[in-house]
């Protein structure tokens, strides 16, 4: 029985239920990341004992999988556009949004999909964009693709973001600092791609860089949607 089939325990004298419980879980992670979430801490956030807390979650990977869900709601669109294109871009976007707002997200994207119901909205909002384009297994593997590109950009964006907090260096900051020692390697002549990368390459910022290699992705789907089967 999954935590979604469940019924939650009677009211007590005390008001608390799951969605007080995944409130207070989120607002620990927002903070502190999800080492700073475990049954104990949310229960004493809540004034609680944290054995009342298993009447409603069992575990901390229950409790995870319904921060997820929770979240999840913040990335489905209030409508979804009929283009497949514009509407996959729209529900990518809205999950990188969303992993900024809350970073603790990232760690948990690209594992095994949660089944609570926004999580299913999303993923039925996914398959509804490219129904009907290409037979069922080719709409999975396009699904797959997006979803690997976007979740592996937000987990980049995220590391990064996390290492300036850690280090108190900004990106330009960093490269600043490691100016020096890169320009020495450099002029050995062992890295000629990288040089010309390094002194050619345009800097971009994150959003930017999101965006346009997720319309590459897209451009690369639309031929395998296009191109009818051998």
């Amino acid at each position: 029985m999954t935590v979604w089939d469940r019924p939650e325990p009677p009211a007590r004298p005390v008001p608390l239920d799951r969605a007080r419980i995944v409130a207070a879980a989120i607002t620990l992670a927002d903070a502190g990341g999800l080492e700073a979430v475990s049954l104990r801490k949310v229960a004493a956030r809540l004034n609680a004992g944290p054995m009342r807390l298993y009447g409603y979650i069992s575990t901390k990977e229950e409790l995870l999988d319904l921060m997820v869900d929770e979240v999840q709601a913040e990335i489905l669109p209030e409508e979804c556009p009929s283009d497949w294109r514009e509407a996959l871009r729209n529900l990518a976007i809205g999950t990188r949004r969303t992993a900024l707002r809350h970073e603790w997200l990232a760690d948990l994207l690209g594992g095994r999909p949660t089944l609570g119901p926004n999580g299913l909205a999303v993923a039925e909002a996914t398959l509804a964009a490219l129904d009907d384009l290409a037979d069922i297994d080719t709409v999975m593997r396009a699904m797959e693709t997006v979803s690997s590109y976007f979740t592996g950009a937000i987990r980049r964006e995220i590391a990064n973001l996390r290492a300036e907090r850690a280090t108190g260096l900004s990106k330009h900051d960093w490269q600043r600092a490691s100016g020096p020692y890169l320009t020495r390697m450099l002029a050995t002549g062992r890295f000629p791609a990288l040089t010309k990368a390094v002194y050619d390459g345009t800097d971009v910022d994150a959003e930017a860089s999101f965006e346009t290699g997720l319309d590459w992705v897209l451009d690369a789907v639309a031929v395998k949607l296009t191109t009818p089967p051998a």
